[in-house]
C-alpha cells in the first residue's frame, strides 16, 4: 500500500517509479490476465529505460557518499556494477526475443555498436545502453564486472 507524499518530500518521483513497477508486476501476475501476456521487445525496452535511469542515480549516489563515507559508496558502487550487469543482460534478452513484424529480419534488428541500428526500439535501447556502458566502463574495471560481459549476444 502506497502512502500519500507528503509536499515536502524529496524523493516523490523515485516513490512513484516505485510503485508503478509493484503495479505492473501485480499487473502481469494476475491471474484474470488471460491469455497471459508475453514478454515483447517495447516490454524489455522500456524497462531497461528504468534500469538505466537507476544506473544513473547509484552513480551520482556512489559519487556523493564516497568522499565522507568510504565504505558506503564502495557498497553503493558494488550495487552499480550489478545493476549494469542486470541491465545488460536485459539489453541481450531484448535482441533474442523476435521482432514485431516479420519484415524485421535478425540483422536489422541485430545490435551493432559500429553503426546505429534501423529504427525504434533498437535504435533508441542500443543507443541508451551503449552510452550507459562507456560510464561503467570509466568508473569500473574489467575484473569486477566478470563472469558477465557488455557485448551483446545475438
Amino acid at each position: 500500500m502506497t502512502s500519500a507524499l507528503r509536499p515536502d518530500d524529496a524523493h516523490p518521483y523515485l516513490r512513484a517509479a516505485s510503485a508503478g513497477i509493484r503495479h505492473h508486476t501485480r499487473s502481469l501476475a494476475s491471474p484474470d490476465a488471460r491469455p497471459p501476456r508475453r514478454t515483447d521487445r517495447p516490454h524489455l525496452d522500456v524497462l531497461h529505460a528504468h534500469l538505466t535511469a537507476l544506473l544513473h542515480l547509484l552513480d551520482h549516489l556512489a559519487e556523493t557518499t564516497r568522499p565522507p563515507h568510504p565504505t558506503a559508496g564502495r557498497h553503493l558502487a558494488s550495487a552499480h556494477t550489478r545493476l549494469w550487469q542486470a541491465t545488460s543482460e536485459v539489453h541481450s534478452a531484448f535482441h533474442l526475443l523476435p521482432a514485431d513484424t516479420p519484415a524485421e529480419d535478425a540483422e536489422a534488428s541485430a545490435c551493432h555498436p559500429e553503426r546505429l541500428p534501423e529504427g525504434p526500439p533498437v535504435l533508441t535501447i542500443c543507443q541508451r545502453h551503449l552510452a550507459a556502458g562507456h560510464v561503467v566502463r570509466r568508473r569500473t574495471t574489467p575484473t569486477d564486472l566478470r563472469p558477465h560481459t557488455t557485448a551483446c549476444v545475438r
